[in-house]
Parts: structure tokens; sequence; C-alpha cells
């Protein structure tokens, strides 16, 4: 079993303003998540985020140690969200197994113990999306079904952006101590997702891109509201978003997303929006 750690350090809005394509994406982009069999986490020192991909194939794959976190155990300081995008699977917790359907979720609290992945069936293996930030107390473990998340609808057609956000670890539906993690879907003709733009100085975000061919792109805006910057995505990269910087984009095709933050409150609508006349 092989478990790869990157580990990307904080870069200031000034930097972020002189770098190139290059660059920005060492910076802010995660080129890749998912390898057949294998765990690949990124430790972001925004608010000590782990975003990581599991994808279990024919045998069972396990994060027990991992040695950034500078603790015995993974979870022993810290809380997870776990979101399969992929086929059936199964992930357990400190022993107990808990399924996961396409789309499905499970919080996992702090001190939780040993995380277990596998797949129902190699022929169409599950994709597990794991999200990791610091906590000071054990939450309870939820697992959280399509069913029982919570829905709220923004935008329009006339503006491409119609959509619906499912709030999975939300105060609303199941308790955590800093995390929240949502999954947002499109409706069809609609392309631009957070338009208009905001920014949170109080927490980081992290978006993971998916749901797209192979030839559909994301173009992800981000940097400071007077001095945007944008990378290009392809299906299941992952960008960062520090507080300071706009998080948005529009697609070239049909997509979704998963958005996860961490930081200083649990209010979704915390955000300082962006004016249209504010960009450049």
């Amino acid at each position: 079993m092989t478990i790869s750690v990157s580990t990307r350090q904080v870069v200031g809005p000034e930097d972020a303003a002189r770098r190139n394509t290059q660059a920005l994406r060492d910076g802010f982009v995660i080129e890749e998540l998912f390898r057949p069999g294998e765990i690949i986490l990124t430790y972001s020192h925004l608010d000590r985020m782990i975003v990581g991909g599991v994808a279990p194939v024919s045998g069972l794959l396990e994060i027990d140690h991992v040695a950034e976190t500078g603790t015995e155990r993974f979870l022993d300081r810290r809380e997870a969200a776990i979101v399969n995008i992929g086929g059936a699977g199964t992930v357990s917790v400190g022993g107990r197994d808990h399924a996961l359907g396409f789309q499905e979720a499970i919080y996992i609290g702090m001190g939780e113990g040993v995380l277990g992945f596998k797949s129902n069936d190699p022929a169409e293996p599950a994709l597990f999306y794991l999200l990791s930030a610091p906590a000071h107390r054990a939450c309870p473990t939820v697992h959280i079904s399509r069913d029982m998340v919570k829905k709220v609808s923004l935008g329009s057609a006339e503006e491409s952006n119609a959509r619906t956000i499912n709030q999975y670890v939300h105060p609303d539906v199941c308790e955590s101590c800093q995390l929240l993690v949502g999954l947002t879907m499109f409706e069809p003709g609609s392309v631009w997702n957070t338009m208009p733009a905001h920014v949170h100085d109080r927490r980081m975000e992290v978006y993971l891109y998916f749901g797209m061919q192979e030839a559909t792109r994301i173009f992800h805006f981000m940097g400071e509201p007077n001095e945007t910057r944008h990378v290009v995505l392809k299906n299941h990269q992952a960008v960062l978003s520090p507080g300071w910087s706009i998080h948005s984009g529009a697609g070239t095709g049909r997509y979704a997303f998963i958005w996860a933050m961490a930081g200083d409150n649990m209010s979704f609508t915390d955000m300082d929006k962006v004016p249209m006349e504010t960009l450049r």
C-alpha cells in the first residue's frame, strides 16, 4: 500500500500576483488526487487542511499514522469528512464499517482511530475524497446519506448560474468542530459557480471539480478582487483558496464541485461579497 503526502506552504497575495501560470499551479492546484490502489494526501498550511484522494481497487487501504500531523495516529487531534464520488464502497472507522454509495459522505470525529477503505467491485471502484482539519473536541461520527443533506437553491438561468448547494457537513446536518463540506450541482445550461464572487478572511476553502468529460475544462478564478488570476482545471483536480482570494469558475461543459472550508467560524453565510465593478 502506498501513501504519498505533499506539503503546500502559505502563499501571500503579493507573491501570487507576481507568479506565472506554473508557479500559481505549484502553490494552489492539486493536480492528481486519485491513483488506483493508492492514497494521495496534500497537507496545506492554510488552516492545516489535509486534502486527499483514496482509490481502493481490489484490496484494503488504510490511513493510520501520517508523519506530517505530528501525532501517533492520523485522527488523534483531527476530524475528517469523506465523500464518495465513485462506485460503491466501505469506509471503516476504528473497525466499524460504513457503506458509502455514490455522493454519500461520512463525518468522522476526533480520535476515532484507523481509517480503512474498500471498493465493493474492482470493476467500478470507489473514489473517496477526504478532507481533514484540526479539532479541539470529539464530535459523533455520522453517515450522511443523500436524503440527509440540506439543499439550498441559488442563481438563475439568466445569469448562467442556477445551482443547488447540497450541504453535507453543516450545523443543520451534523456536528463538527470547524469543517464545512458540501457539493454543488448545476441546472442544464448553467456554467458559473460562486459569481458574483466573495472572499472570507475568516477561513480557507478548497474546491474539487468532478463529473466532467475528458475534454471539459474549468476556468477557475482566484486572487485578490482587484488583482485576479486564473488556472485551468480538468476532472478530479482541486484548487486551494486562501481567505484573501476569490474562488469562482466557469466550465466549458457540465461539472460539479465539492467545497470544503476550515477556519474561525461555522457560519456558511459569513462572506464579504465583491461588487462586480471591483473585479480586475
